[in-house]
């Protein structure tokens, strides 16, 4: 079965083939647009033992070791 000529949408009759070409418009347009981050990602320069909050209990600290000391 192929494709109608035309389709009646309210009431108007519209060519099936300028529907098909808008939707590869839109499709398009969807697949070129760009997420914008919400803010900037910044790197983490902590030591590895420091990154998360469990380790940071963990290990001794610069602190700690001076508490130590007197």
């Amino acid at each position: 079965m192929s494709y109608p000529t035309f389709i009646e949408i309210d009431g108007k009759r519209v060519l099936w083939r300028e529907i098909v070409q808008r939707r590869r418009e839109q499709l398009k347009a969807a697949a070129k647009a760009a997420q914008p981050a919400l803010f900037e990602l910044k790197d983490d320069t902590r030591p590895a033992c420091e990154r998360a909050a469990a380790r940071r209990y963990l290990e001794p600290s610069l602190s700690t070791l001076l508490d130590a000391e007197g």
